[in-house]
This record gives structure tokens, C-alpha cells and sequence, in this order.
């Protein structure tokens, strides 16, 4: 416990100075939500990964290959992945310039920028909000390690990782984000080759046929798709799902704003090729969903208290039985860096969207007489106000958390990013849109994907589809949104040309 508390405050006072230094560099509202266009694509790239590869995929979805297998492993890892990347190269290099020429500062900015429409801003502006589930599912996750860790309840674990991160990010916004990512994330590539290297070793040193042993356990572990899963149980939801999500989950506030953080699209290309590197090491790791099953029993999983199935616990389960104890606290103090640097870039996000394109909407439609430069105060203050209220929210859902944090925290970030993808994706294609349609289809997307995770089995019966998995409603809602709009607007593209 000693050496657990001595990493941690170390951790803690490492992170505290980069906060103080991306502090020193932040000098207003602008600099605070994208920095000044100034930075590495190296620093970009590594940070871009720690944000993506969060204390979901440290901690949370080895839980779901340990109980669905092959087919989860392949959805949440390999699917999502080349849909990641290959969105983030298709969008990327065009939001960057556009972007720049339009001085946005989000993509709810950016969106009511391209369309010239403040009200499509503030609608944005509002879904953001969503992102608020996701914070949960991270600040559960991290409290979930931070208790194991260093024997405190979950009081106290939430009060140590609210205040800290919240703390630092209200100081040094964006460059604190980023400086610290950068620790975090170079933490994180050395502690997965770590995990990998240790996992591939443990099969090969006790000579396990990994495949044969796996379907001694369950058949269904081993099979591409899960014919017993209630998430993976066909092509759609392993692949098609995977595939559409990973690629919709680039819209999210505190990723595609990365191409704003330099100045050049040399560089989005050099931070790409580095994040996608990166990115393909973390994705990895879900492999110890795997691993698990041949160093923990499934009794182990089973809450004291409650007496539920508790596969949120299965990697922090794993690295304790994998690994010495001094190891495992280590690993364990990178897994808390994991999921607080994605948990900082969402903050940066959330704060800076409902500063910019929620409080000072508002602002400008009372014809308010202030200067742009009072403006921007008012939105640097009001970011540091939500950044707190938003904290003080986490901690009042975070002490009695929901059941699955994973499915609880991807529902809610599934809903923000289906409803960016229409008018983001179609007006980086096209020249020429029409504004109602990119609202129709955004209001669809939302609208299909919340009905239909929560009412699909209902409205549904005999449908095969896992209503259960939003991923799965989230790519039924992207396809029948999404593809119309292109269509139509590639066609009147097209007749514009000719005319």
C-alpha cells in the first residue's frame, strides 16, 4: 500500500506541474479550448491516442471479450479500429482547413459556422451534453482501480479524481490536456507492450492451445460471431456495427478538434500515422479478456455485497493475478493515467462547447452591446463554472453507478455522435447543402438510435438484431440518416455542376 500511495502522488505531482505549464501558455478562451496551432504532430498523435484509448479499453471492455469472446474482441477492437481510421483520415485534413478559415473553436462551432446558423450551433451545443455519460463511464471505471489500488471506498476515490483532473484542466484548458496526455500516453505504450509481451509469454511458457482450451470453456468464445451473446450475435452487430461506429466515434468533441492543435496538414497527416500506430497497441489489449480466462475463476467476479457478475472488474482481476504485486501497482497507477487523459480531454470539450456555443449563443441573441474581447472573457469564466458543475454532476451519478458503465457510457456518447455525423460528414463532402436536410437527418439519427436501444426489443420481437449493443442502434440510425443525405446531396452536386 506504501509504494501504491508513493507512485500515485508522484503521478499526481508530475501531472500537477504539466497542468502548471499549460497554464503558463494559456492566455485566454482561444488558447484554453484549442491552444494556439503550435504543437508536434508527435505530441498530437500520442495524445490523440491516450484521449481515444480510455478506461474503456483499459478497463471496461476486456470484460466483454472474457464473457463473449471472439466476437466481442472483434467488434470492439478490430472493427472499431479501421473504422477510427479511416474516418480520421477522410474528415480530418478538410476540417483543419475549413476550420481554420472559419476560426472555429468546436465542432458545434464549426457546424454553425459551415451551415451559417447559430441555431444549429446551440442545438449541438445542447447534444454535447450527452458527453456527460461518457465522463461517468470513466470517472466508474478509474474509481473502480483507484479502490483496489489504494484501499479507499468509492467516495473517495471519486472526491481524489474529480478534484484533480478538474483542477488542473480549469488552470491550463487545452495545453494542460495535452501535456499531460503526453506522460499519460507514453505511460500507457509502455505498460501495454508490457501486458502484451506478458500475455503472449504465459500462453507460449506453459505450451496452452490457446483455441482448444478457450472452447473447453465455451464454444461460443472462439466463434467470429456469438450465436449466445445478446451484443454480438450476428454479422451486423460484430462487423457492420463495429466498422460504422468506430468511424462515428471520430466525431466526438475531444477528437476531431485535435486537427485545430496544428497548422499544417503535413502534420495531420504525421499525428495520424502516429495515433494509428498507437491506437492499434491499445486495441491489443482486449486480448487479456482472453488471458483471463486462464488466471482468474469466474466465482472471483462475483460481488460480495450484491452477489451480480461484476465483468467490470475482469482486467484489474487479471493484472492481479498476472502480475507481482509491486507490477501491479504499477500498472495500475498508468490504467488511473489512461482513463483521466481521456477524462481531461472531455472536460476541455464539454466546457469549451457550452462556453462558446451555448452561453455566448445566448449572449449574442440579446444584441448585447459587449465587445468581442468581453466576449471571450465571459466564455473563459463560464468554461471554468461548468468544468465544476459538470464535476459536481459526475460525483452525484458516480456514487451509485449503473450496472454495465460500458453500455451505460457508449449509449450516451453513441447519441451525440450519430447526430454529428450528418451535418458534419456532408458538409466536408459537398460544397452545397441544404441546411434542413442536415437537420432532419441529425434529428432522425438521434431519434432512431435512443428508440430503438430502448424500445427495439419491443417494437421488434422477432428481430435477431442486439438492441442491447448501441452499436448496433447507432449504426442502424448513422445508415438510414446518413446515406440519404449523401445520395441526395451528391446528386444535387452534381446537377449543380452540369448547370
Amino acid at each position: 500500500m506504501i509504494l501504491a500511495w508513493s507512485l500515485f502522488s508522484v503521478y499526481l505531482i508530475g501531472t500537477s506541474y504539466l497542468g502548471w505549464l499549460g497554464f503558463k501558455r494559456t492566455d485566454g478562451f482561444g488558447s484554453f479550448a484549442i491552444g494556439n496551432g503550435d504543437l508536434s504532430p508527435l505530441v498530437v498523435g500520442i495524445t490523440l491516442a491516450a484521449s481515444t484509448a480510455s478506461a474503456a479499453t483499459f478497463i471496461i471492455n476486456p470484460g466483454f471479450v472474457y464473457v463473449d469472446g471472439l466476437a466481442a474482441f472483434i467488434h470492439l477492437a478490430l472493427a472499431v479500429y479501421l473504422g477510427f481510421v479511416f474516418m480520421l483520415i477522410l474528415l480530418s485534413f478538410r476540417f483543419r482547413s475549413m476550420g481554420t478559415e472559419m476560426k472555429a473553436l468546436t465542432i458545434p462551432d464549426w457546424i454553425g459556422k459551415r451551415y451559417r446558423s447559430k441555431n444549429f450551433s446551440l442545438y449541438f451545443s445542447i447534444i454535447n451534453l450527452f458527453t456527460l455519460a461518457f465522463i461517468v463511464l470513466l470517472v466508474g471505471g478509474t474509481s473502480i482501480v483507484m479502490q483496489k489500488l489504494l484501499d479507499i471506498d468509492n467516495t473517495t476515490a471519486l472526491l481524489i479524481i474529480l478534484i484533480f483532473v478538474t483542477g488542473y484542466v480549469l488552470f491550463g484548458g487545452t495545453y494542460a490536456h495535452v501535456f499531460t496526455n503526453l506522460l499519460q500516453g507514453s505511460l500507457m505504450i509502455l505498460i501495454t507492450l508490457c501486458i502484451l509481451v506478458n500475455g503472449f509469454y504465459f500462453i507460449f511458457r506453459n505450451n496452452i492451445n490457446f483455441w482448444e482450451t478457450l472452447s473447453s470453456i465455451d464454444p461460443n468464445l472462439i466463434k467470429a460471431i456469438n450465436p449466445s451473446s445478446s451484443l454480438y450475435n450476428d454479422f451486423f452487430s460484430v462487423y457492420v456495427a463495429g466498422f460504422c461506429i468506430g468511424a462515428a466515434l471520430v466525431c466526438q468533441p475531444h477528437i476531431l478538434t485535435k486537427a485545430l492543435y496544428v497548422k499544417t496538414n503535413k502534420a495531420v497527416r504525421n499525428y495520424i500515422i502516429i495515433f494509428s500506430i498507437c491506437f492499434f497497441l491499445f486495441s491489443l489489449l482486449l486480448l487479456a479478456g482472453f488471458w483471463a480466462h486462464f488466471t482468474i475463476d469466474k466465482t472471483m467476479l462475483t460481488d460480495a455485497t450484491t452477489g451480480n457478475f461484476r465483468q467490470d472488474l475482469v482486467m484489474t482481476l487479471y493484472l492481479q493475478n498476472a502480475f507481482p504485486n509491486w507490477i501491479f501497482t504499477l500498472i495500475s497507477v498508468v490504467l488511473l493515467a489512461a482513463a483521466m487523459s481521456t477524462l481531461d480531454g472531455l472536460l476541455v470539450g464539454i466546457s469549451t462547447i457550452t462556453a462558446n456555443d451555448l452561453i455566448l449563443n445566448l449572449i449574442n441573441r440579446k444584441q448585447s452591446s459587449k465587445s468581442e474581447v468581453e466576449k471571450m472573457k465571459i466564455a473563459y469564466r463560464a468554461s471554468h463554472i461548468i468544468l465544476i458543475v459538470i464535476a459536481i454532476l459526475t460525483f452525484i451519478l458516480t456514487l451509485n453507478p449503473p450496472k454495465l458503465l460500458g453500455i451505460f457510457g457508449q449509449a450516451g456518447v453513441y447519441g451525440l455522435v450519430v447526430a454529428t455525423v450528418p451535418p458534419l460528414l456532408t458538409g466536408i463532402l459537398f460544397r452545397q447543402v441544404n441546411i434542413s436536410l442536415v437537420w432532419l437527418g441529425s434529428i432522425l439519427a438521434l431519434t432512431i438510435h435512443f428508440t430503438l436501444f430502448f424500445y427495439g426489443n419491443f417494437l421488434f420481437p422477432n428481430s435477431r438484431l442486439a438492441f442491447a449493443n448501441p452499436g448496433v442502434t447507432a449504426t442502424l440510425a448513422l445508415l438510414i440518416s446518413t446515406i440519404p443525405i449523401l445520395i441526395i446531396t451528391f446528386y444535387h452536386n452534381k446537377k449543380a455542376k452540369t448547370n
